[in-house]
């Protein structure tokens, strides 16, 4: 079936399981895929925006609803505008930490870092960008005390799964081919249990809206 899905769906899919490793959750869930599929640049992405089911949005609704995983985000709980008022960029210290030890060094060295360094770490975000390197290099200490973070593959939930062959029966519907993020998305506006649904009623968008939204703006475009 992955076959079928083209470049824009297929990135959506990986940027569901970012999402889901940045949240520190240890499974995909469709609240994933809903989160990634706001946030291209897609048709089908505009019209859930368009009807107030942002990115942003969204997060807040997963957030409210699952919670943040323990290996959530290093600096999920600080404020961004503050930080950046003082000179700190959040998305460079990510850059630099995850260039010096792997795609997934900024969600890993947090719990450590926090927990074991010295309590004035933990206050001062550029000093614990510099203890992380020393931090990082401790391998074998690190292994046994990193609580064990979603890193690498993390699996679909059942539902996600679901929401997936569903897409395909969306494409098929439509007559065509391949599986694009308007099928994903439809896939999981068709889904009556889970997160999805308590998320779009928080953002007060109903669901036959956005699914006849995002048809219109297909039919449109053809």
């Amino acid at each position: 079936m992955f076959e079928r899905f083209t470049g824009d769906a297929r990135t959506a899919v990986v940027q569901a399981q970012e999402h889901a490793r940045r949240l520190g959750h240890r499974y995909i869930g469709c609240e994933h895929l809903l989160l990634a599929a706001a946030s291209t640049g897609e048709p089908a992405s505009a019209a859930l925006r368009e009807h107030g089911v942002t990115p942003e949005g969204v997060e807040t609704e997963i957030v409210r609803l699952v919670g943040l995983g323990q290996a959530a985000s290093l600096f999920s709980g600080l404020d961004r505008e503050a930080l950046a008022s003082i000179g700190i960029d959040l998305d460079v210290v990510r850059a630099r930490i995850e260039a010096a030890f792997g795609p997934d060094a900024f969600t890993r060295a947090g719990p450590y870092a926090c927990r074991r360094s010295r309590p004035g770490l933990r206050k001062n975000p550029l000093a614990l960008l510099r203890h992380s390197r020393r931090a990082g290099r401790d391998q074998d200490a690190a292994r046994g005390t990193y609580p064990a973070g979603p890193t690498g593959h993390i699996p679909f939930t059942p539902r996600a799964k679901k929401s997936l062959e569903h897409s395909l029966r969306e494409a098929r519907a439509r007559h065509v081919s391949y599986i694009g993020v308007e099928h994903l998305t439809l896939a999981l506006l068709a889904m009556d249990e889970g997160a999805v649904p308590p998320i779009l009623s928080a953002l007060g968008a109903s669901k036959a809206t956005l699914r006849t939204a995002i048809l219109d703006r297909y039919r449109q475009a053809s």
